[in-house]
């Protein structure tokens, strides 16, 4: 029973939050005020409703829908949501709307619904609230709106035109090229800009009429709210009165009445600054700060488009920034100045410091804390004599330093004058002269030199430095740098000093030695680099200065002669001039010095740039051949009147038809494309050249060119050669045709000779008188018995002899030739065998041969099918075969060969004789 008691206790409570909090769900608390107001100068509508003291009793949170639209439109122009938790005290809901077009232009209406957060269930709607625009009211013509005609850059606007009762907007227009959007054709004329820029804009509205009163016309003015107030500060210069300063910023566009204004306003205090804004490139503001020392300063900038602020707070015994100080006058010796000057506010504890500008540019800081004598002043040592120093004075709070002043007006102040410093530096040029010496003498300050002085004059001193002569001396002015003296072939000791008005410089010494026979040096060339000429030279020990000379002028007199000393340790040096032109030759001279006495030791030559040469050679013919010719330019100068040194020669040569290619050239392509031969001649002073290898009765081109480090000038202007024809070939074509046409013509009754001599006939053995028998026949060939008739020449060998002459047996296919006695007696078996198909086989025969002047006869007999020679006669008409080959006859009229033939005759052995044609043998030809 207990448990269940305490549960109903438990869901009791349970239940009635559940029934408040579904009451409170359904209920809803509808808007039981609204009213509507506008503001026109801000273009707002104030909207104030309330709901019931229920709501607010139980501090609802609660929600609000608020929705606006133009009187005109039946749509919704505009929704928002509010959010809010009421209060017990009642107070009534407001909300500020902004419109997008100006609230004169037509009537707006409001009207709000409700719900609390934890409902669900909107109340019903408010009836609409309306506030009336201008569109309701009777004018008197149209009128356009807004009245304010400020408008910021960058922003869009609309515009309206109103018209009166009855009437409708025609026209409703900007009087510029500016892009807008417009509505009209209805008693309310609207005009959208967007992105206006800064400008007058002209607006003209027309009603539907043409009366005068049916027209407006407006100007609106388009700018920029002001910035914010720049580098915003305040300070004392004499702890009476304060002065703040600030920069304006950006232009805002706007001028006269809608100008920016400033206010400035101390918080501390909460009172606004008694002072008077006046404004240039800065502003400023000062007001006597009576015994206030602490101040909250904002200064406030606003324009009918915005208003910017900035503050400044400060302790004003921190911000003192001191009065300029003025009437500067000074005292001054060769190498101090003593500036003094005047300042304000002397009560004031400041330092200063002077601002030194040196001849040079450079500037010196110097500072001075003795601010308790008269005057205020300041010491700057260390200066030059007889300079021009400018000084200026500035000064800051000794204590709490926040700012310095600003400087003094300049102060331009000389030292006196002193005694010149430092040595003249100085030069000599020795010309011998007969009986003496011509010596001209150069000097100029040296880079440490100082005149000191406001005149300065030069004192030449010279003297014999054995004998002791008197001194003689000379003076110059300023305006001179050089003299000259003539001496004798002593040596002499020359000085130089400058002088002003308060005494002389140290002087510089020059010995001239004994006058000696002079040893002519080799000039060495050099080159130019890096803007200058490099000169280098062999280092000597013994002395203790080197000097180059040169002309900056060398075919000018004067030239301008400049020199330049070097240290002991040095060996080269690049010569620079702004006189240094490119193709002059210049000229350099390197002396070596000890104990103030030169000596010539080298000297050089050379260019900053090589140019290519003037002008080319003239050439000239010396020898002209069928197939050269030798050129020459004898009169070229290769000296300094060359911008450049000669190196040596080009020669172009080509036919005037044809590209060249002569033996032992290179080929030169010119930019036409035609090929040139080129030769080069590597030494200027080789003048002449032969050019080899030409075609006779042939037109060439050809051209010298001289070449420097610079190069050679353009390829052009040739000159132009024939070479004549060959009188070698005409003899030849003389000995070739005109001899034997002249043969051939003249002699026309000698051919029969001439004909017999190189081509005499062979007669033929078939007509031969010796074949004229009709003893016996092989074939068609007719045989003749060696009775029958007395050969020219007959030998017969045995076997054993012919087969050591001639390998018979063997029967070689290829030549052979044998030497008997020493003489070459060649017999020469073309053996054939192989095309008639058999093999000849030797018998033990005896071989004969029969020889005269022209032919050779070979007679061999086989075995079978051909027979013994013996046998021949009473053979069958089968007769053998005979083997015969014709061959030159080369010597056999001689001892031995009589001799063979006489034992040849003694032996036994038959012979007969074959005529030399071609003979049968088995029906086929050899």
């Amino acid at each position: 029973m207990m448990s269940r008691f305490m549960l109903l206790a438990l869901l009791l409570p349970l239940r009635n939050c559940c029934t408040a909090y579904s009451e409170q769900e359904s209920v809803v608390f509808p808007v039981t005020y609204l009213n509507i107001s506008k503001d026109l100068a801000l273009q707002q509508l104030l909207v104030e409703w309330d709901v019931g003291e229920s709501a607010h009793d139980a501090e609802l949170a609660m929600s609000f829908e608020i929705q606006v639209r133009h009187m005109d439109e039946n749509t919704t122009v505009w929704t928002r949501f509010h959010n809010v938790t009421l209060d017990k005290p009642g107070k009534p809901l407001r909300w500020i709307w902004h419109s997008d077009i100006p609230l004169e232009c037509m009537s707006h209406s409001v009207r709000i619904r409700s719900k609390a957060e934890a409902s669900r269930i909107w109340s019903q709607w408010s009836p609409w609230e309306t506030v009336l625009g201008l569109d309701s009211s009777s004018n008197r013509g149209p009128q356009i709106f807004p009245n304010e005609k400020i408008i910021e850059e960058g922003s869009d606007i609309t515009l309206c035109c109103i018209g009166r009762k009855g009437q409708l907007i025609r026209e409703f227009i900007l009087g510029k090229a500016v892009d807008f959007f417009s509505h009209t054709n209805r008693q309310v004329g609207l005009l959208t800009v967007k992105n206006v820029t800064h400008q007058h804009i002209d607006v003209y509205c027309r009603e539907s009429c043409t009366e005068e009163q049916c027209y407006d016309y407006a100007s609106f003015f388009v700018g920029r709210p002001p910035d914010t107030p720049g580098d915003f500060s305040c300070q004392t210069q004499d702890m009476r009165i304060v002065t703040c300063t600030w920069s304006q910023g950006g232009d805002t566009y706007l001028y006269g009445y809608h100008s920016p204004k400033y206010t400035l306003f101390e918080e501390f205090s909460q009172k606004v600054v008694p002072c008077t804004v006046s404004c240039s490139e800065h502003c400023v503001c000062s007001w006597n700060m009576g015994q206030q020392r602490i101040y909250n300063i904002t200064v406030t900038v606003e324009n009918p488009l915005g208003r910017r602020t900035a503050t400044d707070i400060f302790d004003v015994t921190h911000r003192i920034y001191p009065d300029t100080p003025f009437q500067l006058w000074e005292e001054c010796t060769a190498t101090e100045i003593t500036l003094y000057w005047k300042r304000r506010n002397k009560e004031l504890e400041l330092f200063c410091q002077t601002e030194v500008l040196q001849p040079d540019g450079k500037v010196e800081l110097h500072n001075s804390s003795n601010m308790h004598l008269p005057y205020a002043s300041i010491t700057v040592g260390g200066l030059q004599p007889y300079t021009k120093y400018t000084a200026r004075v500035r000064c800051g709070a000794a204590k709490h330093f926040w700012r310095w002043s600003e400087w003094s007006k300049a102060q331009t102040i000389r030292t006196k004058e002193a005694t010149p410093s430092g040595k003249l530096d100085i030069w000599r040029e020795i010309t011998p002269i007969q009986g003496g010496q011509n010596v001209t003498l150069f000097w100029q300050q040296a880079p440490g030199f100082q005149a000191n002085g406001q005149s300065i004059s030069y004192e030449v001193t010279w003297e014999k430095v054995e004998g002791g002569s008197k001194p003689e001396s000379l003076s110059f002015s300023s305006v001179y740098n050089s003299t000259r003296i003539s001496i004798d072939n002593d040596s002499y000791r020359i000085s130089i000093k400058a002088k002003n008005n308060v005494g002389y410089s140290l002087p510089s010494v020059l010995i001239i030695p004994r006058a000696a026979g002079t040893t002519e040096l080799k000039e060495e060339q050099v080159n130019g680099r890096d803007g200058g000429i490099f000169i280098s030279w062999e280092p000597r020990h013994i002395y203790d200065s080197y000097i180059i000379d040169w002309c900056n002028f060398p075919m000018l007199q004067p030239c301008d002669l400049q020199w330049k000393k070097f240290e002991p340790n040095a060996s080269s040096a690049l010569i620079n001039s702004a006189a240094f032109v490119p193709g002059v030759r210049y000229n350099f001279n390197i002396h070596g010095s000890v104990a103030n006495t030169a000596s010539l030791l080298e000297k050089k030559t050379g260019y900053l740039r090589e140019l290519p040469p003037l002008f080319d050679p003239v050439v000239e013919e010396e020898e002209l051949t069928f197939n050269e010719v030798t050129l020459s330019w004898d009169s070229y100068p290769t000296n300094e009147s060359q911008p450049g040194f000669v190196r040596g020669y080009h020669v172009y040569v080509s036919p005037i038809q044809e590209d060249c290619n002569l033996k032992g050239s290179k080929k030169y392509v010119l930019p036409d494309n035609s090929v040139l031969c080129k030769y080069t001649i590597e030494n200027p002073e080789e003048k002449r050249y032969t050019l080899k290898h030409l075609l006779p009765n042939t037109k060439y081109k050809l051209v010298v060119k001289a070449y420097t480090g610079g190069g050679e000038t353009p390829i052009g202007n040739f000159r132009y050669i024939d070479t004549p024809f060959n009188s070698n070939m005409l003899y030849l074509l003389v000995l070739i045709v005109v001899v034997p046409s002249l043969v051939a013509a003249i002699c026309p009754w000698k051919m029969k000779w001439v004909k017999e001599f190189c081509c005499p006939v062979i007669p033929s053995p078939n007509k031969s008188k010796v074949l004229s028998f009709k003893e016996f026949k092989i074939g068609s060939e007719k045989v003749l018995k060696i009775s029958d008739c007395i050969p020219d020449v007959l030998a017969v060998d045995n076997k054993a002899e012919a087969q050591k002459l001639h390998p018979w047996s063997q029967l070689s296919p290829t030549p052979t030739e044998d030497k008997i006695d020493g003489h070459n007696s060649s017999w020469i078996y073309s053996n054939k065998n192989e095309e008639r198909g058999f093999t000849l086989t030797p018998i033990p025969q005896t071989q004969t041969w029969f020889e005269n002047f022209a032919y050779s006869s070979h007679l061999a007999v086989e075995s079978d099918p051909c027979q013994l020679p013996e046998a021949l006669e009473a053979s069958t008409p089968e007769l053998s075969v005979v083997l015969y080959q014709p061959h030159y006859y080369f010597d056999i009229f001689n001892e031995d060969a009589a001799s063979t033939l006489t034992e040849t005759t003694g032996r036994k052995t038959s012979l007969r004789y074959i005529s030399q044609t071609d003979v049968h043998c088995l029906g086929r030809r050899l």
